[in-house]
């Protein structure tokens, strides 16, 4: 493997007790981590000593849709606090860590979301991001006074649409707008503020915004999607995207269709981290590692594992089916996890799995990838991605909390650092500082220079 002058991005998604659909039941995880402001702390601050350029929680607008049996059995999208509110809290106990959530474009208003996000920004010094989604959970238009979504068509147009209302909203106040000077009695210079008047097919917008400009001038924009849209969409917006690629072959050329698409929109490739979601299972020793995992797979509940092979397949109903049977055909689904689904389905059909093979290797980490073992094996394959062209970094997914994630500060993390790969401090305040993008220039000034 060829070295690299650049670091690693390394982020931490929270899923409340751990994303292992077991974790709840780790005799050492918060079993009521959702409302436990005293786990959050914690597990905040800590990600911070290991310097994790950011946290990220992802957000759905109902209880997750489910049998009776098996939404009973998890921990999951059922209940918790709402995840900006969370952020302004953590902002308080921590200094230089990121801090990214989602609100989705679906049942939001592009100024509630400009306004919050723009605050957060300010409360945390320059720390906040903002992961645009459209929502695709049914009982989510349930609670917005729809039986159901809007078309992906119309969904993505409109999520369009609204960030670049959001972005025009950021845009309201010139840096130096607010002069406050006592003597002349001038709060804010009046030739300094700007009305956005948009009027959209989706939005109609007035402005300006009641916030000053962020500290960052934009908070970070962060998306997911594989789809054609979600590419062509991360590659004139984003600036971090997740994905879930099945192996490093498939993350390459991801990696470099959606980098290759941003200079159409007069974006350098370097303006963009591509982070793959990665579980991490480690030990000192592999058999301490697999010790660690089987543990973790024998407190899947079989209800609660076709469950979420279930909604990996795109809400397909398996409650007829024997955990023993085959996968059955599938029905074209709106809801299926874009190439997850493919992978996922020839992934069965090449190796004969049964329907109880298929959740033991996806139901834990939710279909994401999931490295097993020890501290050089984690390391090596981590690097190997990294330097190899497939991603900027990961996203790592703790398969229960505090434990797996105190296992990666404590073993990963200085490998990765002693390899010259991942940053041993914060490089600056905010977290575009520490993701080495530059401050954007208002559209405003953009137009006098």
């Amino acid at each position: 493997m060829s070295r690299t002058d650049r670091d690693m991005v390394l982020g931490v998604f929270f899923n409340y007790t751990g994303h292992h659909v077991a974790s709840w039941l780790h005799p050492e995880a918060c079993a009521d981590a959702g409302v436990n402001w005293a786990h959050f702390k914690e597990i905040s601050q800590a990600a911070e000593r290991g310097k994790f350029h950011f946290i990220f929680f992802a957000d759905w607008l109902a209880v997750r849709l489910a049998s009776e049996a098996a939404l009973s059995r998890s921990s999951q999208y059922t209940a918790h606090f709402e995840p900006l509110t969370l952020l302004g809290a953590i902002a308080a106990v921590t200094e230089r860590i990121g801090l990214i959530c989602t609100a989705t474009t679906s049942y939001n208003e592009p100024y509630h979301v400009a306004r919050k996000f723009a605050s957060l920004d300010f409360i945390s010094g320059g720390r906040a991001g903002w992961n645009v989604v459209t929502s695709a959970n049914p009982a989510e238009a349930w609670n917005f006074g729809k039986e159901k979504h809007y078309v992906r068509e119309d969904r993505y147009d409109r999520a369009r649409e609204f960030v670049e209302v959001v972005k025009g909203l950021w845009d309201s106040w010139d840096d130096d707008a607010f002069v406050r000077d006592r003597e002349s009695g001038i709060y804010f210079d009046p030739g300094k503020v700007h009305t956005l008047d948009h009027k959209g097919k989706h939005f109609s917008v007035r402005g300006p915004l009641n916030v000053p400009r962020a500290p960052q001038g934009h908070p970070v924009i962060v998306q997911a999607g594989a789809s054609e849209f979600g590419k062509d969409f991360a590659a004139q917006t984003a600036e971090i995207v997740f994905v879930a690629p099945p192996d490093m072959k498939a993350a390459q050329g991801f990696y470099a269709d959606l980098k290759g698409r941003m200079a159409q929109y007069g974006r350098s490739p370097d303006e963009l981290k591509i982070l793959p979601g990665l579980n991490v299972i480690v030990g000192e020793t592999e058999a301490e590692a697999d010790a660690k995992y089987d543990f973790l797979q024998s407190r899947i509940h079989p209800q609660v594992g076709k469950e979420i092979l279930s909604t990996i397949l795109g809400g397909v109903d398996l409650s007829s089916y024997d955990i023993d049977d085959p996968l059955p055909e599938l029905p074209d689904s709106d809801e299926a996890q874009g190439g997850t689904r493919k992978f996922v389905v020839e992934m069965a059909k090449r190796e004969n799995l049964t329907i109880k093979d298929l959740y033991l290797r996806l139901a834990g980490a939710r279909g994401k990838r999931t490295i097993k073992g020890s501290v050089k094996r984690v390391a090596d394959e981590m690097e190997e991605w990294f330097v190899e062209g497939a991603c900027d970094g990961f996203i790592t997914q703790p398969a229960y909390l505090p434990g797996s994630m105190d296992d990666f500060i404590d073993l990963v993390i200085p490998e990765l650092q002693r390899r010259g790969l991942f940053q041993r401090d914060y490089r600056g305040a905010t977290l575009r500082d520490n993701l080495g993008f530059k401050r954007p220039k208002s559209r405003w000034q953009e137009k006098t220079t």
